[in-house]
């Protein structure tokens, strides 16, 4: 049971009713909404022991219930159990979304709160209305879970650095002029970021503050005039840098201070942010004279569309890469070939020593995913020293990973055979398989978004009645986040944006099949997309892929695919070997060989 969470949403509860509070929704944000979150915002974990990237928690003086998607039902499941915390199953058959839960329990007078600095501006009109159709009020001015929060962790504290000029090719001063452009484009005098891949990308700066993603805490504000404003702890940034960034027409300020230089500013001001992005409590004090201006960050395109600079520097990133995990993967052979005592851990283990040989390696991009046989069923699980299961010479390890190098940022899945395999999973990494070269050999219209793109990697499993419950592809940062917009491949959803696909922009393709209690498979690449060809209908894209590694053989029928499949991957076969044979020797060189040689 989970003792410690059942006693914290009682400490809530009581609470709530010493404020007047009838339901409290914690959802999974900080004031950047960031999709990894500091330890210090992690207050949905903390409350409920469920640990997963996504999730929304409401509690009310009768119910509590946690709703996240279909990569963490078995894990939320585990780990909610004995805390008296429903699981509510999002995007169901009958499952309600969190907002019509609420339009359909509160009651006329009553009050719903959430913390302001965890809520952005879109969210808090979606809230807003949801509460007035039942007649209730929102209050946004309560943290009540941090009032219970006795041992709250400190902000971060890791300095930023400079992203090195030869990694990050426009200058720093190139990038917010850029801006200033579309700013004056959008007849904006100021303009605010919150999101911290947006202030990373448009600085030049990284730091250390989330787990795996090379960001800071901070917000910037921008103004037409030339100057800037970046609002993070000074302490993290030495008297060099803080020189350098005085040149290039940015000051300093506390962290804090961003919502007193907002509410600073006055008649014939403009300001332009992004609702999505911004929360309320940080534009809660903007005096009404301001004329708002909402669009999206011109930087969140700008960073999408990688330079011909960068994706030299990607590519470079790649072969490191994939050298590293033909190493990793020979080693883990070779280990189970001796009888060597192997788990999934071992596995992050060998990758990480690996990885970390290339002299421009950071860190991860993201905690490893090794789940061996129905672990690999779980599309987001982590192996740890507490639960991970033993590696067997017999069936299949999903491993899901990925580096940060300075010059790029890696996401790669495979799927590995560690011993005998069954024909039923050998037709299932097939069928996986299929779709991934199906989406991977599009050709496409310039104007084309993911959404239009997403059922051809779906198609194959569709024939063969199966699906996969998670988007297709997500967009790729530099040096930054793993998982970045505004790009992704996914199902059409509605009220969505669609937003076209431009070359230069990276995504993964990573369709999947997953048999709970018994296994799953994964196949990923990252591709970037790529001029095509000019016919008398247009402008056509295509995809190129970027990741280097050989798939393993072993996991699939190869007799399942056509001859233009075959085709395909024996074609990515040879590339990769021409790409990573010079960077291995000896034992590596000759499991590269194996693995890349043509289909029989």
């Amino acid at each position: 049971m989970n003792v410690p969470a059942g006693s914290r949403i009682a400490k809530l509860r009581a609470t709530m009713a010493r404020h007047g509070v009838a339901a409290v929704v914690v959802p999974t944000a900080d004031p950047h909404l960031s999709e990894y979150l500091p330890a210090r915002w992690q207050s949905r974990a903390y409350l409920s022991g469920f640990t997963g990237s996504a999730g929304t928690l409401i509690v009310t003086g009768e119910h509590a219930g946690l709703w996240t998607d279909s990569r963490y039902f078995s894990q939320a499941e585990r780990q909610l159990e004995g805390t008296g915390i429903e699981l509510m199953r999002l995007r169901v058959a009958h499952g309600p979304e969190h907002l019509d839960w609420l339009r359909r329990h509160l009651r006329t007078g009553q009050t719903v709160a959430i913390a302001g600095d965890c809520l952005s501006l879109a969210a808090r009109r979606q809230l807003e209305e949801a509460a007035r159709s039942a007649g209730a009020t929102l209050r946004v001015d309560l943290d009540l879970p941090g009032e219970i929060w006795a041992d709250r962790p400190a902000l971060p504290d890791a300095p930023i650095r400079a992203h090195p000029q030869r990694y990050a090719g426009a200058t720093r001063a190139e990038k917010l002029a850029r801006i200033r452009a579309a700013m004056r484009g959008h007849g904006a005098t100021h303009h605010l970021l919150s999101s911290l891949d947006d202030i990373a990308w448009s600085t030049n700066l990284r730091g250390r503050d989330v787990e795996c993603n090379p960001v800071f805490l901070g917000h910037l504000l921008i103004s037409t005039a030339g100057g800037a404003t970046l609002f993070v702890d000074p302490a993290k940034i030495d008297a060099s840098l803080a020189a350098d960034l005085a040149a290039d027409g940015i000051e300093l300020a506390a962290y804090e201070a961003v919502a007193r230089a907002l509410a600073a500013l006055g008649t014939g001001d403009a300001l332009l942010f992004d609702a999505s992005r911004v929360v309320v409590a940080v534009i809660a004090g903007l005096p009404a004279t301001v004329r708002i201006v909402e669009g999206a960050n011109p930087s969140t395109t700008f960073k999408a569309v990688k330079s011909a600079d960068e994706l030299g520097h990607v590519r470079e990133a790649m072969r490191q890469d994939g050298a590293a995990l033909v190493r990793a993967f020979r080693r883990l052979e070779q280990r189970l070939s001796d009888g060597t005592a192997t788990s999934e851990l071992t596995v992050d283990e060998l990758l990480r020593e690996e990885r970390s040989a290339a002299a421009d390696w950071v860190g991860e991009s993201f905690t490893t995913i090794a789940g061996y046989q129905a672990n690999g069923a779980l599309p987001h699980y982590r192996a740890t020293p507490e639960s991970h299961a033993r590696l067997r010479t017999e069936g299949l390890l999903l491993v899901d990973s990925g580096g940060q190098y300075l010059g790029g940022t890696t996401d790669v899945t495979r799927v590995l055979a560690l011993g005998e395999v069954s024909a039923e999973q050998r037709r299932d990494s097939a069928l996986v398989l299929k779709g991934l070269i199906a989406l991977s050999r599009a050709r496409f219209p310039k104007g084309a978004s993911g959404p239009q793109l997403d059922a051809l990697a779906r198609a194959p499993l569709w024939a063969a009645g199966c699906d996969y419950g998670h988007g297709t592809g997500h967009g790729v940062g530099y040096f930054l986040n793993v998982h970045e917009g505004p790009q992704g491949i996914r199902p059409p959803a509605a009220g969505a944006a669609l937003v076209a696909l431009e070359p230069g922009m990276i995504s993964s393709i990573e369709p999947g099949l997953y048999k709970p209690e018994r296994y799953g498979i994964r196949h990923e690449n990252l591709v970037v997309v790529v001029e095509a060809e000019r016919t008398e209908f247009g402008e056509f894209l295509a995809f190129d892929v970027l990741t280097l590694c050989p798939f393993d053989r072993r996991t699939f029928d190869a007799g399942l695919l056509d001859e233009v499949e075959r085709a395909w991957v024996d074609a990515y076969h040879r590339r990769v070997y021409g790409a990573l044979a010079p960077l291995l020797q000896g034992a590596d060189l000759d499991w590269l060989r194996r693995h890349c040689a043509p289909l029989n």
